[in-house]
């Protein structure tokens, strides 16, 4: 088609611009329509017209050809090319009348670009337009379909689907969901069972004033970069670490400050001497990611001290503290603050399921009302009727007893997995931390790289992350972690694990 249309353009010199004679006729008979597309013959002349007339081969105030003769030498009908005539009218790319003919509008201005010229580059990407387009990039997510020991994916095959669709049916029947504009901090009644649960379960103190809905944690964790942050801010960050964590704050133009991850959590001491002016800190006491561990009481104790002498902000991540093997939940970061400066994060991405897209932030008073302002500027507020669903789904006593049932499943299939995983590959896979979450970080013990082992599993169908994946690029040897991989296995049942167990065994030992 292009070489058609510079073919017709070439013969556009001189004064044949001005009126319509062979030449012309020559132009609109040498574009081509496509009769075997599912395109409609219309469409097509008004777009090859269109492309004409935007390259300067038809300048403004040509004439066309009248309709009858262009239908008879493109051998379509009539009508084809009067809806194509109409819709560039419409648009603004002609004028004319009944015994008038129809021209090019004379208004358009005149192209200055030859036809063999190039377009000129678009400008460039500003620092934050790059940060925004590439901070993501290194961030693996979860493609193609499910494969065995996929990380931080909740059992589908355990939520009450059928449940949640009779729940949501019912408020299309009463028609009575909020299907206008809502409050950009969400839906009030889910706030306000939210924050219950949470004092319950967590500890948080909050009203439901201190609540704001969000389209996931990440969509939480990048307004608060932006309400908090100015450029060239410190933020503690722990590494190896949640990798998405990282990107709301690069696009923020924070400074990334790695902190190292021991047995005790993150290395409040480490941060504080290499990075005394921070002003804010990211954290995952509960359960961090990948190695499993909960942060110590001294550490939270003295985080917290660092943070209100520091006038910093913490940012607590919940990741997966519903899901705790030896023990109860225990208490958040967050119920332990007295000065104000931890902002609670959660998601139910991984209690219900991720394609649902609703998280929550619960912050300090001093910090709410700017915080519903900055989530109407992002998006005015979250979808409502998912907000409507959930809140019916926790009111009633499914989300209580969901938790509960995969809490139990996930606690049969961890073992499950650490049993298959001492009894095939003990000489070769070191558990880690298991006490909580989805996954086992292990370490390893035989002769196999991270890469050769992940380059293995994953030529055999299976889904391994190294740990190395979760060390920040600017993270130095003082946040090395010993080689080892990250093994999902909330996804699977045990029968599936220890085929899984027995599958990977084959693979790494052959």
């Amino acid at each position: 088609m292009k070489h058609h249309l510079k073919q017709a353009i070439g013969l556009l010199k001189g004064p044949i611009r001005a009126k319509m004679g062979v030449p012309m006729l020559n132009l609109f008979v040498s574009i081509p329509l496509d009769r075997a597309s599912a395109t409609p013959l219309f469409r097509q002349l008004y777009a090859r017209l269109k492309d004409v007339i935007l390259q300067g081969a038809l300048a403004p105030g040509a004439r066309l050809p009248a309709t009858r003769e262009l239908a008879r030498q493109l051998q379509v009908s009539r009508q084809t090319v009067l809806a194509a005539y109409e819709q560039l009218t419409a648009e603004g790319y002609l004028r004319g009348g009944v015994g008038q003919g129809t021209f090019v509008d004379a208004n358009l201005p005149a192209s200055t670009a030859t036809p063999d010229e190039a377009p000129r580059a678009p400008r460039p990407l500003p620092a934050r337009g790059q940060a925004m387009a590439s901070s993501m990039a290194r961030v693996r997510h979860h493609a193609g379909p499910l494969r065995t020991f996929r990380t931080s994916m909740p059992g589908l095959d355990l939520f009450p689907f059928e449940t949640w669709r009779k729940l949501e049916a019912h408020h299309w029947r009463r028609r009575e969901l909020p299907l206008g504009y809502g409050a950009a901090a969400g839906h009030a009644e889910l706030r306000e069972l939210l924050c219950a649960y949470l004092s319950a379960s967590r500890g948080v103190r909050c009203t439901p004033d201190q609540i704001v809905i969000t389209t996931g944690s990440q969509q939480a964790l990048y307004l608060l970069a932006q309400l908090l942050l100015a450029p060239g801010e410190g933020v503690w960050l722990e590494s190896p670490g949640y990798q998405g964590a990282a990107a709301p704050f690069e696009v923020a133009g924070a400074r990334i400050c790695p902190v190292p991850v021991n047995s005790e959590g993150m290395d409040v001491a480490f941060a504080a001497r290499r990075y005394p002016d921070a002003a804010m800190v990211f954290a995952t006491p509960s359960h961090q990611l990948p190695l499993g561990v909960t942060m110590s009481l001294a550490r939270r104790l003295e985080l917290l001290r660092w943070a209100e002498t520091n006038r910093a902000w913490i940012v607590e991540d919940d990741y997966d503290s519903e899901y705790r093997y030896l023990g109860p939940p225990l208490a958040s970061l967050q119920s332990l603050d007295r000065a104000g400066c931890v902002i609670y994060v959660g998601t139910f991405s991984k209690v219900l399921f991720p394609g649902l897209r609703l998280g929550y932030v619960v912050a300090p008073p001093s910090l709410a009302e700017a915080l519903r302002q900055a989530k109407a500027v992002v998006d005015r507020h979250s979808p409502i009727v998912p907000q409507a669903v959930l809140a019916d789904f926790i009111r009633q006593g499914h989300f209580a007893r969901h938790i509960r049932r995969t809490r139990e499943a996930y606690a049969e299939r961890r073992a499950a997995m650490l049993e298959a995983l001492d009894g095939r590959l003990g000489g070769m896979l070191r558990p880690g931390a298991t006490d909580t979450g989805l996954d086992v970080c292990v370490y390893l013990a035989g002769p196999l790289s991270e890469a050769q082992a992940c380059a293995r599993a994953a030529d055999a169908g299976i889904d391994l992350r190294p740990l190395s994946y979760f060390t920040h690029p600017q993270a130095g040897p003082e946040c090395a972690v010993a080689p080892g991989l990250l093994l999902g296995f909330s996804s699977f049942t045990p029968e599936q694990i220890r085929a899984g167990v027995a599958h990977l065994e084959g693979v790494l030992l052959r």
